[in-house]
């Protein structure tokens, strides 16, 4: 306040622009830290939340079922082939009786294989160090061709999403089953299968109804199985 000048227009008009500047100054250095800050929370919350979010799918994956076999089966496509071809050649017979509920597990464990393995995924790459060491053991387990659990993984899944979201702990009396991979939905496949299998018959019995009843009836069958039958895969 010392140098403040009042004494003349000319000083004192000197005197307010030199307050104004430097109030300016000390605004827009205020204004600028407080939007860097903001800047760098938003980026920060953006990194949790999309951590969370991945983690929270990763738990799901892992650990959406309570029973039946909890083990992932890496066994692929190509390993089925060898087994397939020897027992064709013990029991022939026995071999062409592939029905489409086999095939239809094959595929189911094919595809949580493949969730799974996704899932193994993103938690080496976004999860602790605990939950990195536990997937790499599962990869590497994979790998070998065993089959897998994974309720240590989603164990520890589990506490690391309700500490993130401020959530208490599962009661340390309360002693949660043995979970595992989450079953996928009927595919499409085997409702196609069965929607042949339909027709199939449809046209074998239009068939027999035509040798009963005459050409008419042959026209009717030859009419059914020529028309397009329409699948929706999922």
């Amino acid at each position: 306040m010392r140098n403040l000048d009042f004494s003349s227009w000319q000083s004192l008009l000197v005197t307010v622009l030199g307050l104004a500047l430097v109030t300016l100054l000390g605004v827009g250095i205020r204004l600028l830290t407080m939007m860097t800050f903001q800047q760098r929370r938003e980026r920060t919350n953006r990194q949790i939340n999309e951590r969370l979010r991945t983690l929270i799918a990763a738990y799901k994956t892992l650990g959406g079922s309570f029973t039946g076999n909890l083990a992932v089966d890496p066994t692929h496509k190509r390993d089925l082939r060898p087994r397939e071809q020897a027992e064709r050649q013990q029991e022939p017979m026995a071999a062409l009786d592939l029905t489409a509920e086999t095939a239809s597990r094959s595929d189911r464990t094919r595809r949580i294989r493949d969730a799974v393995e996704a899932a193994l995924s993103n938690i080496i790459l976004l999860g602790t160090e605990e939950q990195v060491r536990l997937a790499d053991k599962a990869v590497r387990e994979l790998v070998a061709g065993h089959p897998v659990h994974t309720h240590q993984l989603v164990v520890s899944l589990r506490a690391f999403v309700r500490e993130a979201l401020d959530l208490d702990p599962i009661p340390f009396d309360l002693e949660i089953p043995m979970q595992g991979p989450a079953r996928p939905s009927g595919s499409g496949g085997g409702r196609t299968a069965a929607g042949k299998s339909d027709g199939g018959e449809r046209s074998g019995s239009g068939g027999g109804g035509g040798a009963m009843g005459g050409g008419g009836g042959m026209g009717v069958g030859a009419s059914d199985a020529d028309e397009p039958h329409i699948t929706h895969q999922a």
